[in-house]
């Protein structure tokens, strides 16, 4: 949940994840139907192929995959015709939320989101206030005892691995290793680290704070106000993702967590 840390988003997104296993796979759906629809191969279609891979992670049953992607190929009935669409607004302590929606009705959407945000105290911010703040970059998570074959990954090779396949940065620590990219090529990366056979444990093309635009949260009920607001955002049936700029500790976190339930 910190503002600049996905390995702590990572960690405390996983206990809620596994409570929903059905959004997760919902949503993972949605994904792989418009991949689908530019080209249904994962063999010849990187992007259908990493999304692929993020179901069989979420243990995201091969039927539905398939199911997903035939969808979206037009050769199962189902497919609805998806928008994306992205809102932006403020919660407790002037912290920034983007919230990307795929929906097949942009009037719903917009009204129960909009709700969602006048229960929380807040309103839809005019676009472009919130995400200025932000960047859309690739993060790539690699954990530290991650193994290339049968040799573990050591930060040199996976260095220059990434870096030749147009990384912009691998930063390390004692969780493993976050790999960043420009989004055009953050799907050369993920390629690469697969022909390397070097497991992900998560990669995605995300809103990213920019430095210094993080808001440092330190009550604990602010957090919980936080948490509560982006919680329900998430809930909703048409939301993709939810990002914001908090940098809240993790002890904090759990505490906010433990309280709200």
């Amino acid at each position: 949940m910190s503002g600049h840390s996905h390995w702590a988003t990572t960690k405390h997104a996983k206990a809620a994840a596994d409570a929903k296993k059905g959004k997760i796979f919902s949503r993972i759906a949605k994904e792989i139907m418009l991949a689908a629809k530019v080209n249904a191969d994962p063999n010849t279609n990187p992007a259908l192929r990493t999304l692929v891979e993020k179901g069989r992670k979420a243990n995201m049953p091969k039927d539905n995959i398939d199911n997903a992607i035939k969808k979206g190929a037009g050769t199962l009935e189902g497919a609805a015709a998806f928008e994306e669409i992205t809102y932006e607004g403020y919660a407790a302590g002037g912290v920034g939320i983007i919230v990307n929606v795929l929906t097949d009705n942009k009037n719903r959407a917009a009204a129960d989101i909009g709700h969602i945000f006048k229960r929380n105290g807040s309103d839809f911010a005019t676009r472009g206030s919130v995400s200025r703040n932000f960047e859309r970059k690739g993060t790539i998570l690699v954990a530290a005892d991650a193994k290339m074959g049968d040799q573990p990954v050591d930060e040199d090779t996976l260095m220059e691995i990434v870096l030749e396949a147009g990384a912009e940065d691998l930063v390390s620590s004692e969780d493993g290793f976050e790999i960043t990219t420009a989004p055009s090529n953050y799907q050369d990366v993920v390629t690469a680290l697969e022909q390397k056979g070097i497991p992900t444990v998560s990669s995605e093309v995300a809103y990213v704070p920019i430095d210094g635009t993080t808001v440092a949260i330190s009550d604990i009920n602010v957090a919980k106000q936080i948490l509560k607001f982006i919680n329900a955002i998430d809930d909703n049936d048409d939301v993709q993702e939810v990002f914001h700029n908090a940098d809240i500790p993790d002890d904090m976190l759990e505490q906010a967590e433990a309280e709200l339930g």
